[in-house]
């Protein structure tokens, strides 16, 4: 009944059925979702460039973790805000605070100036985020909203990989400081460009603030991608640390819990989260992140360590995933707009890329560069059906009037479980290596870092050691394969069937 009635009296339906809706909504929420995801990954690579320009090789981490913790923090903030004042509105401050970060970033003289100019450009990117998706639930009719996520998504994915490639060419060619300043242009044809957006007028959500929500939330995300970082590192020295921060960031959330249980406008929606409906889709999202973000992340180590391959060899065969991701979510999103269909997508598609984690783990030794692309490329399409989905989803499940904090906690829950997954994937790479061999242990928490085996050993060692890391990798896939057998089950079981 619920989304019958959204569909109804959906003001923004009359809009988009006499204009055409592509053209009009399609480019205004896509610049700004672009800006906020290749900002994650543009810098990657001019990182050694700004380590040596700032002389701080050792925190040259801290501008990518600041970022990642500020964009969290901001999903939900501005999804409560839109949701409030209007999410084409927020739309115009986000952009506003994100361009005017890139400049401060750009300006930066010091890493430490630097990391609080990208905190400010994460609360920034956050927002783009969290808002562009609500924007498609907002300016599209429910049926359609499907196509669009699918839209999105494919924009995520080109923005995912043009990051590394732009980044590599703007620090090779203008320095370090023009893969900030290059977001003042497209950040402003951003704005130019959310001015054609329709801004119906429906009931919004009273906003009260909540600032004992907003320290002990920003509390808990902080401490625990912090403690996940450090994990990452797979370095027994960092655990100590790690386990301190992980234990601050778990009594943060429960007295977050309770504070927000009482809080008559709480920041974090958990009675919204307590539907059925949208925290298996949040748990999806969570698991779904894990999986394909743990896959990002080890599958170029064990490229270029144990299959001995070039950076430029690794990055063309990780194409097809980026390309499948792509075109699953487009499919996907074109799939339940026409059927109406939801769940069955992604279970269907969890299923295979389970068995594609499966075969990775068995047999990937014994595969070819051909074949490891092939299986790329088909978990990536197996993979895009699961996230335009979940964003449809929740959103029809909050309703109209909360479509901001729906959206948010889809984000939310997909940065926490990416965090989650690639940490404990490093964590059992480290375990499965300490046990066979240390030495092997050792050269892995270095080539966390370089990707490469440690120059000067031995000819033999370097053989034994990338033996016992293929072997580690084994776990690692299977681990791959267990975070999309449980999304696999919390799509099987999810109520919503059809939109």
């Amino acid at each position: 009944m619920q989304k019958q009635a959204d569909k109804q009296n959906d003001p923004a339906s009359s809009v988009i059925s006499k204009s055409p809706a592509f053209l009009t909504v399609f480019p205004s929420i896509m610049l700004p979702m672009f800006l906020a995801v290749v900002d994650q990954t543009i810098v990657a690579t001019a990182l050694p460039a700004i380590a040596a320009a700032t002389g701080e090789v050792e925190r040259a981490s801290w501008i990518v973790v600041a970022y990642l913790i500020a964009a969290t923090i901001a999903a939900p903030i501005y999804g409560r805000l839109g949701d409030a004042f209007g999410r084409r509105r927020l739309m115009f401050v986000a952009l506003g605070v994100f361009i005017a970060a890139s400049v401060l970033c750009a300006a930066s003289p010091t890493i430490e100036l630097l990391t609080l100019a990208r905190i400010l450009q994460g609360l920034g990117g956050g927002g783009l985020m969290t808002l562009s998706q609500a924007l498609v639930g907002e300016a599209i009719p429910p049926r359609e909203r499907a196509r669009y996520q699918g839209y999105l998504a494919a924009v995520a994915v080109c923005a995912n990989s043009f990051g590394p490639v732009a980044g590599g060419y703007l620090t090779e060619h203008f320095g370090w400081q023009s893969i900030f300043l290059i977001n003042v242009p497209i950040g402003l044809g951003a704005v130019a460009l959310t001015v054609r957006l329709p801004n119906p007028a429906v009931e919004r959500e009273q906003w009260r603030a909540d600032p004992g929500g907003l320290i002990l939330f920003t509390t808990f995300v902080a401490t625990t991608l912090l403690a996940l970082e450090q994990v990452q590192h797979a370095d027994m020295a960092a655990l100590p640390l790690g386990g301190a921060l992980l234990l601050a960031g778990v009594i943060a959330a429960l007295w977050l819990i309770h504070h927000e249980n009482r809080a008559p406008s709480p920041l974090i929606p958990l009675k919204l989260l307590r539907q059925s409906e949208i925290w298996h889709s949040d748990a999806l999202a969570a698991c779904h992140g894990a999986a394909l973000v743990s896959l990002i992340t080890f599958m170029p180590i064990y490229l270029e360590v144990v299959r001995g391959m070039s950076p430029s060899d690794t990055g063309l065969l990780l194409v097809p995933l980026t390309i499948g991701i792509g075109a699953g979510s487009l499919v996907t999103g074109r799939l339940v707009s026409v059927t109406g269909h939801t769940t069955i997508f992604p279970i269907g598609g969890l299923v295979l890329a389970t068995a594609v984690f499966a075969i990775l783990a068995l047999w990937a030794p014994a595969l070819g560069a051909k074949q490891i692309a092939g299986l790329l490329l088909l978990s990536g399409l197996f993979m895009g059906t699961v996230m335009g989905v979940v964003q449809v989803m929740v959103q029809s499940a909050a309703g109209r009037t909360r479509l901001g904090e729906a959206a948010a906690s889809v984000q939310f829950s997909r940065s926490i479980g990416a965090a989650f997954g690639t940490a404990l994937v490093a964590t059992i790479l480290f375990a499965v290596l300490t046990v066979r061999n240390p030495e092997a242990a050792r050269a892995f928490a270095a080539m966390i870092q370089t990707r490469h085996v440690t120059p000067g050993l031995p000819q033999v060692e370097q053989i034994a050691i990338q033996a016992d890391i293929r072997e580690a990798f084994r776990a690692a896939f299977f681990a791959m394969a267990a975070f999309t057998t449980g999304g696999f089950f919390l799509a099987l079981t999810n109520p919503l069937r059809r939109i």
